[in-house]
């Protein structure tokens, strides 16, 4: 199966969307979707992460490959689909900025890894704690890219946690990766450093979850 996960990923590089289709669908005439999903998407864009990390892959390479997975998922399982993980409910924020990339190539991988969640787009610290508490949110994905926003996620806890709210906060971006004590300073409950992280934070999350 590694064989078939580097052909995969690739794929994904080079942006060869028949060739990576091909390799999905041979996975599918031997495995469940799910199977084939977790065992050849799931590991490839993980890899893929953790290429753009070290600065071999670009980003627009990772959303590309990110995008198209998004769809051979909802292609195999669509949203109601009751292989679908069951999970916490969950949203994604990009927090105060105006630099979307980062906060859609995360929410494209989880989706490609099977997990469904609020996209929330854009909003400001009051806002985005009156929708997660409205939507009775358990995990939160909050992404930013520059440092004054990733301060105001110290806001966002607070709030979150003067109201009661058992939502676990999981951060990403610029200033995080900069800093790498400054998730714990602003009260986050993990930091990823790559969509793959987050998928991996939320698993370990599910497992410790009522």
């Amino acid at each position: 199966m590694s064989d078939l996960i580097t052909q995969f990923r690739e794929s994904l590089e080079s942006l060869d969307r028949i060739r990576a289709e091909a390799i999905f669908t041979d996975a599918l005439s031997r495995q469940s979707p799910i199977a084939a999903v977790e065992g050849l998407i799931v590991p490839a864009l993980e890899q893929m992460g953790a290429a753009w990390h070290e600065g071999s892959v670009a980003l627009s390479q990772v959303y590309m490959g990110g995008r198209f997975c998004e769809e051979l998922v909802e292609r195999v399982l669509p949203p109601s689909d009751p292989d679908r993980k069951h999970q916490p409910r969950s949203a994604i924020v990009l927090l105060n900025d105006y630099h979307a990339l980062g906060k859609r190539i995360v929410y494209s991988v989880m989706r490609a890894s099977g997990y469904e969640l609020f996209d929330y787009g854009r909003m400001d610290v009051d806002e985005l704690v009156e929708r997660a508490l409205a939507d009775r949110i358990r995990v939160l994905l909050i992404s930013v890219l520059m440092l004054p926003s990733a301060l105001k996620v110290a806001d966002v806890c607070s709030q979150l946690k003067a109201r009661g709210a058992d939502i676990r906060v999981a951060v990403g971006g610029a200033p995080f990766l900069f800093d790498g004590g400054l998730w714990r300073e602003v009260g986050a409950d993990a930091m990823g450093r790559s969509a793959g992280d987050a998928v991996a934070i939320v698993a370990a999350w599910m497992k410790e979850m009522p």
